[in-house]
């Protein structure tokens, strides 16, 4: 996967579990306080709104996710 590919707003089965991991270990990542409706929310925003970044790109952007969670 080099690019994930967006038709019509619709996501491959792959790019969605790629972003489906990366949205899980986020939240994994988080003190259970801060697991609210809204803080999942707000990743699922940042986390979709890298469906134009490469695969290198999103591994990047996970680690940086997941370091903001824990340091929370």
């Amino acid at each position: 996967m080099e690019v994930l590919q967006v038709r019509s707003g619709v996501f491959d089965p792959e790019d969605l579990s790629v972003l489906g991991k990366i949205y899980d270990e986020v939240v994994a990542a988080m003190p259970a306080s801060m697991r609210t409706p809204v803080n999942r929310t707000e990743i699922a925003k940042l986390v979709l709104g890298r469906t134009a970044a490469s695969e290198g790109q999103l591994v990047l952007f996970r680690k940086l996710m997941v370091a903001i969670a824990s340091a929370a």
